[in-house]
């Protein structure tokens, strides 16, 4: 593999509003530089004078040089066949990008970031800025903030991180969408607007059929995951039909979460057949046995006429969910069925049992503590309001449960925590609770404790 290294200086701003001053290119063969082209260029714009103080580049130094559009072709040739290579790549891809959409070119190169690089090669660093990481790491930068000095101290940083990874940085490759496999009437400026934000998005095909809705807490990266990355036979058919890509944001991972499971439902799309299924398919139950102690157990879900107390993804998670809270409520590993045995468990045996399982802790010592851990898991009848992020600053989520029933959930104004507390159920969009819903919202609490609950 070859590697464009490239640093890119620019007027400021946004990659949408930015024009380039600079831009410095090192072709790297995964060993040694090869190839270089770094230039200067005009922006054919005012150069703002913080921007000149930073980079040391004026209007003056840019009057005389070549515009894009003189050495967009060079740009091109150079990075043929390269992975593009960057410290916060994002930035220098998009302005890049953004440069040949001006002149009507579609540019795309599968591109690396030495910024998430260097924190899984080199973990522990004090800064991740090419200025902090390479001083620490004893690479001079001849002209900071320079296209020319920045890009081969990146080189020269990009040299110590394949050296150091044994699969030479291939797993932080990312790879662009190739329109030749995707519907020609999806419109791949679309993907550009996506946001990296939490929400729900959904795909149409040519006839305008909803056939997908999916969650994410990034939705571009999403999105671009399965236009890019699809192995399976479901997933290159579903790609093939996407035609349109619309998004609602939500600010919350809860209410993506709850959103996602009512459109589902509502619209049943076709190649949302396996999340129709049911996604918790393990549930932690309770009994009473005939000496009359209250039993836990781990078992798959049957039906509406076995309701679990929680549910789960899988079997592991909930063994090692019931596993921790028999050592934090010091319940037996037997009657919890995490200790298959006729005598005592082994927790009795290094005297974390209080000996339930050999009926020398009395049932009316022991069930209270089981009750208790029920109570939680059922919410205690309790009534809250869970309050998160908005879909924008000037807004906060909230999830209203009164009695242990999820009511619905809606925004607020971003102060809205100062009126009285009668007012903000007014902010709520009803919903009734399914089987569903409950299960999302209890699975969400027990992941997230950190959540900001607030009793009404």
């Amino acid at each position: 593999m070859r590697f464009a290294i490239v640093d890119i200086e620019t007027t400021g701003g946004s990659p949408k509003n930015s024009k380039i001053t600079e831009i410095a290119v090192y072709v790297h063969d995964g060993k040694e530089i090869v190839d270089e082209f770094v230039s200067l260029v005009n922006p054919e714009m005012k150069i703002p004078e913080f921007i000149t103080k930073l980079t040391g580049i004026s209007d003056q130094m840019v009057s005389e040089a070549p515009k894009f559009y003189e050495i967009a072709k060079k740009v091109i040739e150079i990075t043929e066949n390269c992975i593009f290579v960057a410290h916060n790549v994002g930035f220098d891809y998009n302005i890049l990008r953004n440069e040949y959409k001006t002149l009507g070119f579609d540019y795309r190169r599968p591109h690396l970031c030495t910024v998430r690089a260097s924190r899984f090669v080199i973990p522990g660093m004090a800064s991740y800025s090419l200025g902090k990481l390479t001083a620490e790491l004893g690479i001079k930068i001849k002209g900071r903030h320079r296209a020319g000095g920045d890009a081969l101290a990146t080189a020269h940083l990009f040299t110590l991180l394949i050296e150091k990874d044994p699969s030479n940085l291939e797993t932080f490759i990312q790879k662009e969408v190739n329109p030749k496999i995707l519907h020609p009437n999806l419109d791949l400026e679309i993907l550009e607007e996506l946001p990296l934000k939490t929400g729900v998005y959904k795909f149409f095909n040519e006839f305008n059929q909803l056939i997908y809705i999916g969650k994410s807490n990034q939705i571009k990266k999403r999105v671009e995951q399965h236009l890019r990355n699809t192995q399976t036979k479901k997933g290159i058919q579903m790609r093939s039909e996407i035609a349109r890509i619309e998004y609602v944001l939500t600010g919350s991972e809860l209410i993506a979460l709850l959103l996602e499971s009512d459109l589902i439902k509502q619209h049943q799309p076709i190649y949302n057949r396996s999340l129709r299924k049911n996604r918790f398919p393990y549930g932690l139950y309770d009994y009473t046995d005939d000496n009359g102690y209250r039993r836990l157990f781990v078992g798959k879900q049957q039906g509406a006429n076995q309701i679990p107390l929680t549910s789960f993804t899988t079997k592991a998670e909930c063994q090692k969910y019931l596993e921790y809270t028999c050592e934090r409520l010091e319940l037996c590993q037997k009657l919890c069925d995490l200790y298959p045995t006729k005598s005592a468990c082994f927790h009795h045996s290094i005297k974390k049992c209080k000996g339930a399982c050999i009926q020398q802790e009395s049932r009316e010592d022991y069930n209270p503590r089981v009750d208790e851990f029920i109570n939680e898991l059922l919410l205690n009848e309790r009534s809250f309001y869970i309050m998160d992020k908005g879909r924008h600053r000037s807004e906060k989520s909230l999830v209203l449960v009164e009695r242990g029933i999820l009511c619905g959930y809606g925004y607020a104004p971003y102060h809205f925590n100062s009126m009285p507390m009668y007012r903000w159920k007014h902010f709520i969009e009803l919903h009734e609770e399914n089987k569903d819903s409950k299960m999302i919202l209890n699975t969400y609490l027990r992941k997230n404790p950190e959540l900001n609950l607030i009793s009404c």
